[in-house]
């Protein structure tokens, strides 16, 4: 059995882009549903994100409140998805789905080939999740990385 189940209905599941007006709401529905912290996760941090690419920060809400998000980056040469959160109460419902559909979606209208996924090694139930959404992890690569 998959980690997500009976899906939200989507006549109650509105996914839309974030706008700046979203940015305190995402980064405390982030404090709540994310699992750790990225040197982005303030408001510069998502601000900037909405002025490069206005289209890759998905809200997924249910009437009107917000009960997931991801970052569906495309920079011209990999799709990446970040932030892949749905909140604690509103989980295994396929929120999550959608989110990935829609991001999905989305780099494949820009001519994304692949997904990649930052998913914290800890995280088990990230890692049920991204399995449930037809994603595998890749053992052979490791991430580098070094603050400016």
């Amino acid at each position: 059995m998959s980690d997500l189940h009976t899906p939200f209905p989507s006549a109650l599941l509105a996914i839309r882009c974030a706008t700046p007006a979203d940015i305190g709401t995402v980064l405390r529905f982030w404090g709540e549903a994310a699992e750790g912290t990225s040197i982005s996760d303030d408001y510069d941090g998502v601000a900037g994100l909405i002025s490069r690419d206005p289209e890759a920060l998905l809200l997924a809400e249910h009437d009107g409140v917000l009960a997931g998000t991801v970052i569906a980056g495309f920079d011209g040469w990999r799709c990446s998805a970040y932030r892949l959160a749905v909140h604690p109460d509103c989980r295994r419902q396929g929120i999550a789905t959608a989110l990935m559909d829609a991001a999905e979606q989305r780099f494949a209208a820009l001519g994304g080939r692949r997904v990649d996924a930052m998913v914290l090694e800890a995280n088990e139930t990230a890692h049920r999740t991204w399995a449930a959404t037809g994603y595998h992890r890749e053992d052979h690569w490791r991430r580098w990385v070094k603050a400016l």
